[in-house]
């Protein structure tokens, strides 16, 4: 088989128009809304620049193999989600508090129910029964319950200060105990147990065919096309915001729903490649992309933003409300007892999509 050793001209052309697009904007619209056409301009650029960035990961991953790959693309759109609500805080105050407990938050409930629920519904209807090594995504959702629980459930009840949130003392522990779980689980993952999360080996004992090797070169230029997609995307979201949020509230959808899509958007690479490889019947590449975004997500952003918060003196917000607490146990249970046994069906994918449901219509209609 012929190895590709060029890179397709629109998953080039995608981050560079991605890019161009966000200069027009700045020098035509300035912080205001765009204009329609601009709208238009820069919503095609976003879903280009989505495209494009799964067809690079999906190269980086297949260069450096399971489960460094998923880890990968995992861990650089977190990076630049934590970089995008940093600068959001710092350049709003005190007043966005709660931005990142809202931002992780919308994210974890979108990955355990919506990207899970899907891929879980999308592999069982095309193949019938997926594996996957339990061991693997055992560790992965424990490491993912506790976090949750620590930093969105935690701060409501303890009585040092009124919550929700920490005092200076409780939230520098609770940020350090996050970045040791998350890099716990890393080490594990990458070095210590790496064979709980690589894909199950045919029961007939042949390797899988992933086609021909990856050029070097290639690759390399491929992870730096990545990050050009990934920082193009979370920008373009944010341009796009103030018109999306302008359509909600004419709609008279509360205002939380303008959050949901944006965590959904910006989420939509590790989406669609989790979702490819699903389909593909690679059931363990899928989880892994699921669970470490969500893992990534909260693991990196709460420390970061506690940084930003005891810098600057502030009171960070980071308890949830009982509803919202409600709905993260349910998804945390419902998970972990339908990725138990190493097996899924449509069963689990229908029952976490059906609590999705319920996420977004509870959010509508509160």
């Amino acid at each position: 088989m012929k190895i590709q050793t060029s890179l397709p001209a629109w998953t080039i052309a995608a981050p560079v128009a991605g890019w161009l697009a966000l200069l027009a904007k700045s020098l035509i619209g300035g912080d205001g809304p765009p204009g329609v056409l601009l709208l238009v301009v820069l919503a095609a650029c976003l879903f280009a620049g989505v495209l494009a960035a799964v067809f690079h990961a999906e190269v980086v991953a297949h260069k450096i193999g399971e489960p460094f790959g998923t880890l990968v693309l995992a861990v650089a759109v977190t990076s630049i989600e934590v970089a995008l609500i940093v600068s959001l805080m710092v350049a709003g105050g005190a007043e966005t508090t709660g931005l990142a407990r809202d931002t992780v938050y919308a994210a974890v409930m979108l990955i355990l129910n919506g990207m899970v629920g899907l891929c879980l519904l999308a592999g069982g209807g095309r193949h019938g029964e997926q594996s996957f090594t339990a061991t693997g995504v055992s560790a992965a959702l424990a490491t993912l319950a506790a976090i949750s629980v620590l930093t969105m459930v935690l701060p409501n009840y303890t009585t040092t200060t009124p919550g929700p949130s920490y005092n200076t003392s409780q939230l520098i522990f609770i940020a350090v105990v996050s970045l040791v779980l998350y890099g716990t689980f890393v080490l594990v993952q990458t070095v210590r147990h790496r064979e709980y999360f690589l894909p199950q080996q045919p029961a007939d004992g042949e390797q899988e065919d992933h086609g021909p090797e990856t050029p070097t070169r290639m690759a390399w230029i491929s992870g730096a096309l990545l990050l050009a997609c990934l920082g193009c995307v979370v920008l373009l979201a944010k341009s796009l915001s103030p018109s999306l949020e302008a359509a909600v509230l004419s709609f008279g959808a509360p205002k939380a729903l303008v959050g949901i899509i944006i965590a959904a958007v910006v989420l939509l690479p590790e989406g669609i490649a989790a979702y490819q490889a699903a389909r593909a019947n690679r059931l363990q590449t899928s989880l892994n992309l699921a669970l470490g975004s969500a893992l990534a997500s909260i693991g990196l952003t709460i420390p970061c933003v506690a940084i930003v918060a005891l810098l600057n003196g502030w009171t960070l917000t980071l308890g949830i409300d009982i509803k919202s607490t409600v709905l993260l146990i349910l998804s945390l249970i419902v998970t972990s007892l339908s990725l138990t046994g190493g097996r899924t069906t449509i069963m689990q994918g229908t029952i976490l999509l059906t609590i999705f449901a319920v996420y977004l219509f509870v959010t509508i209609v509160p």
